[in-house]
């Protein structure tokens, strides 16, 4: 369908190119979470945490997933548990275009979730006596993060996105802002290495001095390599048989080729508006992620997969405890306290109803996903959804209130909590950004 909206003024498209251009750089930081999870809270706000109801309200759930289909959202799939209680459901179309209708058990592109994955493997080297978290990489990796780098980051430096290592998305997708909807088409079939994506990374300016939190793709990428190097063994292979099997997963892979081998939605990319009708990438070579997003889950899967984790059986206790070792996300202002912080793969996250959980988010071009858990792995909530980068902004380049982000927000902290959403104290129906626009780069 032609677009008939009229054309922005020069400065004002310049206003809105710089206002998807911070986004881009923000989607980087924090994933596919939606723009209120983690806001700055004031102290006196959050002093006492909010108890998770025991039990699954499925009539509630099943509002709030409704809810954020009717947001906007083209299509969405949640798995929640409770102890044994289990709860699935599926809302909205998994092809515009058809009419076709998702279903639960989609299988579906999780992006930055394999980071925990990875995480785990790495850890496991760690108890073998193989890496060592605070030796530097270069002793590993020489040749591929040579000079002060290969000498001053550490291998917990990678796995907390404290390396000072620059992302190597944009340079990867030169194209990305100013023409997104070209970028995609011409990598769909492009065969990434990661020793490329690295030098990218490496290449680019440090976003923050070493030793601060700043979200990078590329050190989970050096993190695969890492494990190569240690294990003698392809890191998707090494990562498959030693943390995906043990886990006893039998819908989570590493996809061999650009297509999702089972059951799954179209996966639509907006990109901010900037591509118009949004465009299904749901057939896409992922070595453009590797061992940092490339893989495929369900939402169960995800949900086993993090009981397991927390619930100490894919790591020793040791392990487990340097994953949950954690660095604030972000600066808070003034009389906030961190709502985000990140440990080794996995993030520690506190909601709007005040209770905490461990979890991580993922963004891939078309789809997003986030699972999240009750520290002790009892209650769980994970959800996909089968469009990217909805959010607009004015022609200001400020951001306008979004619905979809705040009822996918409602839906995720009411199904950990118990609470619906609509009774969550202190709830906004707008909510407000991780990251401060001064704090962009």
């Amino acid at each position: 369908m032609r677009n008939t909206r009229p054309t922005p003024r020069p400065d004002r498209r310049r206003a809105r190119l710089a206002a998807v251009a911070s986004a881009v750089l923000l989607s980087l930081t924090i994933g596919a979470l939606p723009a209120g999870a983690a806001a700055p809270l004031s102290a006196s706000a959050t002093a006492s945490a909010a108890s998770t109801t025991s039990g699954l309200d499925r009539k509630a759930l099943r509002a709030s997933l409704d809810a954020f289909h009717q947001a906007g959202m083209y299509g969405a799939y949640s798995s929640v548990r409770d102890g044994s209680e289990r709860w699935r459901g599926a809302a909205g179309v998994a092809d515009i275009d058809t009419g076709r209708p998702v279903r639960p058990d989609y299988e579906h592109r999780v992006g930055s979730i394999t980071k925990t994955f990875t995480s785990v493997a790495v850890l496991q080297q760690v108890a073998k006596g193989r890496i060592d978290l605070d030796a530097p990489i270069g002793d590993h990796l020489p040749e591929l993060v040579p000079g002060e780098r290969g000498r001053k980051v550490t291998v917990r430096m990678l796995l907390n996105h404290t390396s000072g290592i620059a992302d190597y998305i944009l340079p990867a997708f030169p194209k990305l802002v100013t023409d997104p909807g070209q970028a995609l088409d011409e990598g769909r079939f492009r065969e990434a290495a990661p020793e490329e994506l690295v030098r990218l990374g490496l290449a680019g300016e440090p976003p923050a001095p070493r030793g601060t939190y700043s979200y990078a793709n590329t050190n989970y990428v050096i993190a695969g390599l890492l494990l190569k190097k240690v294990t003698g063994q392809d890191p998707e292979s090494y990562i498959d048989r030693n943390v995906i099997r043990k886990a006893g997963l039998r819908h989570t892979y590493f996809p061999r080729s650009a297509r999702i081998s089972g059951p799954h939605s179209k996966m639509y990319e907006s990109f901010y508006g900037l591509i118009e009708p949004a465009r299904d990438y749901s057939v896409y070579d992922m070595s453009w992620a590797g061992t940092a997003g490339a893989m495929v889950s369900t939402m169960n899967d995800l949900n086993d997969f993090y009981r397991q984790l927390l619930g100490g059986k894919l790591l020793g206790a040791a392990e487990l405890r340097e994953m949950k070792t954690t660095v604030p996300a972000y600066e808070p202002a003034p009389g906030q306290e961190v709502a985000l912080r990140y440990g080794l793969g996995l993030y520690t996250l506190k909601m709007p109803s005040g209770g905490w959980y461990w979890g991580h988010d993922g963004g891939v071009f078309g789809a997003g996903t986030w699972a999240l858990s009750t520290e002790d792995g009892r209650r769980q909530a994970a959800i996909g959804y089968n469009l990217m980068k909805y959010e607009r902004f004015g022609d200001d380049g400020k951001p306008l209130p979004d619905p979809i982000g705040a009822a996918l927000l409602g839906h995720m902290d009411g199904a950990l909590s118990g609470t619906p959403a609509e009774r969550v104290p202190g709830a906004s129906p707008v909510p407000q950004r991780l990251v401060a626009p001064e704090q962009l780069r």
